[in-house]
Parts: C-alpha cells; sequence; structure tokens
C-alpha cells in the first residue's frame, strides 16, 4: 500500500493495515516523519521529538508481530502527545524552557496509550501553560492552521489540531479546560472528545505543577482523532477505571436532537450560525429530529459561575505579585453587570482573586444547573451547539485585552467571548464531542459540539459516530 494512501486513513484504517501486513510499524513510522518534515516549515506543529525511541519501538513491535505475539489495540501506530502532557523522556514543557529540562515519565494516559501499543515519537505545540485559543510561546514558535497558515489553528491542543488535519499523526490526547480540545478541533476540521470530568485522570499533565497529583476542576484530558471512532477508540484505552460502554453508532432515525444556537452575551458569527443551520437541516434529512431550543440554562449565570470557576482554578498558576496586583483591580461583585458583564476585566480580576465562599457560591450554581440539564436530557439526546464565536482567526500578538474577535459583519466582539459557548459542558463537566460541520464561504472549517448527560460518553460518541459515517465528518485541507 503506497505511503501517502496509509497516512491519509483514519488510526482505525491504519491499524487494520498493520494487523494485516500491508505495512509495518517501522514504515509507517518513517512515513509519518516524512509527512512531518514536509509539512513543518509551514505548520511548526509537532516542536519536539524522540525518534530514536520511538524507531526502536516500532522495530519491536513489527518483530513481535511477525512471531504472533499477542498486540495491544494501538500497535505499531505512531502517535504525538500535546506538549502539557508529561512523556518519558519528553517533559511537558508547556512552552516553558524551565520545564523542559527536567525528566519525567508517561502521563497516566499516556502510559495507557503506550501499554496498548502506540509509538509515541512527538509533542505538539501548546501556549504558554496551556493558556489561550492560540498555540504560540517563545520556546517553540508559532503553530499555523493547515487550512491558512495565517491563521491560528486554536489552542490550547493547537498543535494536535493541525497536525491530525495535516495527517501528520493519526491520533492525539489533548486536554480541555476553556475549549482546548474542542476549539482547536472546530478550526482545523477534526474531531475530539471532551470527556466527564474525572473519566481520564489527569495524572502528568502541566498544570498544575509537575508532579502533582490534583485532579484540577474543569480540567479534563482527552482523544482527538480524524474520525469518530477513533475517538471511541482511543477514550476506551486512556479512560481510568470501569471502561465506557461501547453502544454500536446511534440510529439517527431515532435520535433527538436539541439545536442551541442563541443565548444572551454569546456572540456568533453569521457565518458560522449558517454552517451549524445547514448542518441540522442535514441531520434532518437523514431521519434525525432536530429542535431548536433557547437556552437549555441561564446564560449569564452560567457564564459568571464558570468564570469564578475557572479563573480560581488557573490563578493557582500565577505569581504571588500578580495575584496582589489583581487583588487591587478587581471591582465589586455587584458592579460588573453594569460595566460589561461576566467577561468584563473587574469581573476576571475579582474571579481571579476569589474568596472561597465567591467559589461556593459558584459552584452552588453549577450544582443547580447541572440537575436543569438533567432535564433536557430526559427530552432529547444529545445538545448541538456552537464551539467558538468564530471560525479560525488570525494570528494576534497583542496582549489580551487588546484583542477582539473580527466577525463577518465588520463588527468585533471581545477576545474573551471565545469563553461562551464551551462553558456549559465544562462548567457542569459533561461530555461533548467535537464533530465537523462544514465550512465559511472562505473555505475555513466550523465545528459543532454534541453535549450529552453527565456520564453520557457513549451517547455522544454513538451520535458522532453515525453522523461521521452517514453524513460526513473530516475533510483534508488543501495541499500545503
Amino acid at each position: 500500500m503506497p505511503r501517502r494512501d496509509v497516512l491519509d486513513l483514519d488510526a482505525t484504517a491504519q491499524l487494520s493495515a498493520l494487523a494485516l501486513k500491508q505495512v509495518g510499524a517501522v514504515e509507517l513510522l518513517k512515513a509519518t516523519l516524512a509527512r512531518h518534515e514536509q509539512t513543518h516549515g509551514a505548520l511548526n506543529a509537532v516542536v519536539a521529538a524522540d525518534l530514536a525511541r520511538a524507531l526502536e519501538r516500532a522495530r519491536a513491535i513489527d518483530e513481535q508481530r511477525i512471531k504472533g505475539e499477542h498486540m495491544g489495540p494501538l500497535a505499531g501506530l505512531p502517535m504525538t502527545i500535546k506538549d502539557s502532557l508529561d512523556v518519558a523522556g519528553m517533559p511537558a514543557s508547556s512552552g516553558l524552557a524551565a520545564l523542559r529540562q527536567r525528566s519525567a515519565r508517561d502521563a497516566t494516559a499516556v502510559g495507557h496509550a503506550r501499554r496498548a501499543g502506540a509509538v509515541i515519537w512527538g509533542k505538539t505545540n501548546t501556549p504558554v501553560m496551556a493558556g489561550d485559543w492560540q498555540s504560540y510561546n517563545s520556546l517553540y514558535g508559532v503553530t499555523n492552521n493547515p487550512w491558512d497558515i495565517a491563521r491560528t489553528p486554536g489552542g490550547s491542543s493547537g498543535g494536535a489540531a493541525a497536525a491530525l488535519a495535516a495527517g501528520v499523526t493519526a491520533l492525539e490526547i489533548g486536554s480541555d479546560i476553556g475549549g482546548s480540545l474542542r476549539v482547536p478541533a472546530s478550526f482545523c476540521g477534526v474531531f475530539a472528545h471532551k470527556p466527564t470530568w474525572g473519566m481520564v485522570t489527569q495524572h502528568g499533565h502541566v498544570p498544575p505543577a509537575p508532579g502533582s497529583w490534583v485532579e484540577r476542576d474543569l480540567n479534563v484530558v482527552g482523544p482527538m482523532a480524524r474520525s469518530a471512532r477513533d475517538l471511541r477508540l482511543l477514550l476506551s484505552i486512556i479512560e481510568d477505571g470501569p471502561l465506557a460502554p461501547r453502544a454500536p453508532p446511534a440510529d439517527l432515525a431515532n435520535t433527538r436532537i436539541a439545536l442551541w444556537l442563541d443565548a444572551p452575551q454569546f456572540p456568533l458569527d453569521a457565518e458560522v450560525r449558517a454552517v451549524a443551520e445547514a448542518f441540522a437541516k442535514d441531520l434532518t434529512a437523514a431521519g434525525a429530529t432536530v429542535e431548536p431550543i433557547a437556552s437549555p440554562v441561564d446564560s449569564e449565570a452560567l457564564l459568571e459561575a464558570y468564570v469564578t470557576l475557572l479563573c480560581a482554578t488557573v490563578a493557582e498558576d500565577f505569581p504571588e505579585s500578580q495575584l496582589r496586583q489583581f487583588e487591587l483591580m478587581r471591582g465589586p461583585a455587584g458592579l460588573m453587570r453594569a460595566i460589561g458583564g461576566p467577561l468584563s476585566t473587574p469581573n476576571l480580576m475579582r474571579a481571579y482573586t476569589a474568596t472561597h465562599r465567591e467559589w461556593m457560591a459558584a459552584d452552588a450554581v453549577r450544582m443547580r444547573l447541572r440537575h436543569e440539564m438533567r432535564e433536557v436530557f430526559e427530552r432529547f439526546d444529545v445538545v448541538l451547539a456552537p464551539i467558538a464565536p468564530t471560525a479560525a482567526f488570525p494570528h494576534d500578538r497583542r496582549s489580551v485585552n487588546a484583542r477582539k474577535l473580527a466577525l463577518s459583519d465588520g463588527s468585533a466582539v471581545p477576545y474573551m467571548s471565545m469563553l461562551t459557548w464551551i462553558a456549559l459542558a465544562t462548567a457542569c463537566g459533561l461530555p461533548a464531542t467535537a464533530i465537523p460541520a462544514g465550512r465559511t464561504p472562505r473555505g475555513l472549517p466550523v465545528g459543532v459540539q454534541l453535549i450529552g448527560p453527565q456520564a453520557g460518553d457513549a451517547r455522544t460518541l454513538a451520535v458522532a459516530q453515525a453522523i461521521d459515517e452517514n453524513i460526513g465528518g473530516f475533510v483534508a485541507p488543501p495541499e500545503l
């Protein structure tokens, strides 16, 4: 089988080719490295590698296969890992030179993939401490979107999404606390799954500080791929504890989908809305029941609670001097509606320096909204919603406060609006599967998320696979 044909297959098909001995693990790895060399100058997606160890691993797997020994479910498949997760010999730098110098063992999820037979050879780029929707840092530079190198691939799993879209890798492990799996998937036209909080252990993820055993609030580790079936495969390997049900793909004719495209303070570009609406029509034509709904919860209460929970969590990584400055800048909680709402600078400063009492109040709102969502899922199998207000936007190196998201009608919205559509699943700990939905008139990918009930990962993934196999999924970007 020609090498290029193999690389264009999804992981499941590549694994089949390996099992049938149509390609060897060493041959597949070398083809992967050639694709990386071909695209690296344009993309800068994979930013660190351990080639000697990977080749040794691939040779060993080829020998095991020749001998007829038992093979793991990922035996011989080349894989890359987001650079916020430890890999033996390749510590999680999270874009910081100081963290690249320490020794490391595999993060727990990475270890699961390695024991399943994956050939882990590289690390993909991420913003500093996984803290932006653009993937660049002074250590490794900027990663570009394979659909338009003048635009971001998203963040923080941006290098992962770019590598997947370009065929440089077939599977990735990323993470998500502020849309970091779903946004890059949407911007690059690939698949990702944000698991129910706690399904996959975070041990070996940076942040928090290296060596921590803390399972951070809101944050999840999850799979990225070029097909829904690949997401299900990798999640079954990296999840911690009892295996999630592996239900067959859903029957779209019996699937009830809530279409959520409107919420106060949640901006949505007209081009992105048009893609989502056209996608909903395709679902209806395929037999699904699609019903538009208003916001399933109080969106302002959701955003207020999520911002407090999020900022209070990530503030653990800030130096004390910065937190003291934020305390001086914070405004009274009751003032935020008058000066710009939950995403206003004074409210963000308040959230970064939240007291325990303020955190508890936000947590109480979260629990109430999670309970309200149970009623929604009594009527619907999944909620289909946007992921980001816009498609991939041009690189922007200005300070966060100076950035804006340009809309297709010439207007602009605050950069922090990127927190809006991803807030529900994250704040409430719900599963959300990101799937390609179409492209804008400029040819940029647009993804949507399928949100499910708590521990309903099998449900969203089954619906995603049915959509992938009956309506359409990944489309490769034009040649770089």
